[in-house]
């Protein structure tokens, strides 16, 4: 039996993603849940949250998942080998976001799903994502 993500659960890693926001005072963020498959299961954006963060917090999120990685382990192997992440974003039709921000949600082991954030520093945004997953009882993956 495959493990899934619920609705439930995505729900609480986004409000514990957003109270980590709130405590370490945050630019406006945008939240996005993708399911093990790199489907949408929630997305949420701050007021103020300006217009291409929900494609930018996908776009990590998707990266994470499509390649199996972090999207801070895709930020470091874009530095050592650009034309490889260059050629992966070009087979995802550009929708790959090879900096931090991207982590996958692991439960036992298996993947289920990941998190994308964007809004302040890539640095931020992964410490908000990591948090939101943490505070579910699963495991983050940045990379």
């Amino acid at each position: 039996m495959s493990e899934t993500l619920t609705l439930e659960t995505a729900r609480g890693i986004v409000a514990a993603c957003f109270r980590k926001a709130a405590e370490l005072k945050l630019k406006p963020l945008t939240v996005v849940v993708l399911d093990a498959a790199g489907a949408i299961k929630l997305m949420e954006r701050a007021d103020g949250s300006s217009l291409l963060r929900p494609e930018i917090a996908v776009g990590k999120a998707y990266g994470a998942v499509a390649m199996g990685l972090g999207s801070r382990a895709l930020f470091k192997r874009a530095q050592e080998q650009p034309y490889f992440i260059q050629s992966m974003n070009a087979l995802a039709g550009g929708s790959l976001v090879p900096v931090p921000g991207g982590v996958l949600i692991r439960k036992d082991g298996v993947l289920v799903g990941a998190v994308g954030i964007t809004g302040d520093t890539s640095d931020n945004d992964e410490a908000c994502a990591i948090a939101g997953i943490e505070s579910a009882g699963l495991t983050a993956d940045a990379g």
